[in-house]
């Protein structure tokens, strides 16, 4: 299985989902920060060095971002806000916009509404779709299920899951320990910006530990 993504004690591979775990204030989002270059570390990305690569740059090489609280353009449209996040010539653009679409049956049926409209599921399915529009190898997602209804939750799960079988590589960062394992391959736990357990998802969810160590912040 090849290497997507190496950085410190951290390694995601090909077709591979890894939660990371931490509480608030944990490290998570500054290491996804650093992942995508807007803060100083060592990154391989796909067996190359990007250390020195700019955001941009290192979006283009295969990256895709799904931030916490989902960030889409509120004044924009389902259709605009995908249009926007891709680079591609106008009819590509076009064409895998209407992929996403249909993709997302529940963005698929309200096109043309604005991004405020839409319900917390809603947006959260146009971030990640908005994410997808590069056609990443690695995704990384930042808090995704934060205040979701439980079947949206398993809906971008599941979406997850099946994400992989194309070979794609995941980060899912998130606070909630039980459903980032019922997914994830492996799991790894920070606390104050330093990875302080990892193993299999199924080794973690029995760790009597785990509890205190999400506590630990």
């Amino acid at each position: 299985m090849s290497v997507a993504l190496e950085i410190g004690g951290v390694r995601v591979d090909a077709g591979e989902i890894v939660a990371l775990l931490g509480g608030n204030g944990a490290g998570k989002t500054r290491l996804l920060e650093t992942i995508l270059g807007f803060h100083a570390g060592h990154v391989m990305l796909f067996g190359r060095d990007v250390t020195s690569l700019a955001v941009e740059q290192r979006v283009r090489a295969g990256i895709g971002y799904v931030p916490e609280a989902r960030r889409v353009f509120a004044g924009l449209t389902v259709r605009e806000n995908l249009e926007a996040s891709s680079s591609l010539p106008a009819r590509q653009r076009r064409q895998r916009v209407e992929e996403m679409l249909r993709a997302f049956p529940m963005l698929g049926e309200r096109p043309d509404a604005r991004a405020w409209m839409l319900s917390g599921g809603q947006q959260q399915m146009l971030a990640l779709a908005r994410a997808l529009m590069s056609r990443p190898r690695l995704l990384l997602l930042d808090e995704p299920t934060l205040g979701l209804a439980p079947l949206v939750v398993s809906d971008l799960l599941q979406r997850l899951v099946s994400m992989t079988a194309e070979g794609t590589a995941i980060l899912l960062a998130e606070q909630r320990a039980a459903l980032a394992l019922g997914v994830a391959h492996r799991g790894l736990v920070m606390s104050r910006g330093q990875v302080v357990k990892s193993g299999p998802s199924a080794e973690l969810a029995a760790d009597p530990t785990l509890a205190d160590l999400m506590a630990g912040g």
